[in-house]
């Protein structure tokens, strides 16, 4: 969804750089993957299509930070009943 982010810290020898993918638009979603040593992070539309792909060799990655922006309609949390976690209702 819009806003989601993905940073990527990464050793470059005697310091470290940081990275940051962002989905730019309505509708797009950042996903990772990790394949054959290398770190991919791409930035996908609805359909499936790479817009931009971000790659790193992995035993360079220190650290990858999912930063998923927070839904407002519920669709993440779909079957709760929207209680306070340890809300117990009244017997009646």
């Amino acid at each position: 969804m819009k806003g989601d982010r993905v940073e990527i810290v990464v050793d470059a020898g005697d310091t470290t750089r940081t990275y940051e993918v962002v989905a730019s638009r309505a509708g797009r979603r950042v996903e990772t993957a990790v394949r054959r040593g290398v770190v991919e992070v791409s930035e996908v539309t609805r359909t499936g299509a790479v817009v931009r792909t971000a790659r790193f060799m992995a035993n360079r990655v220190l650290a990858l930070v999912e930063q998923p922006v927070p839904r407002e309609d519920g669709s993440e949390k779909a079957g709760q009943s929207g209680r306070p976690f340890g809300d117990v209702p009244e017997a009646r």
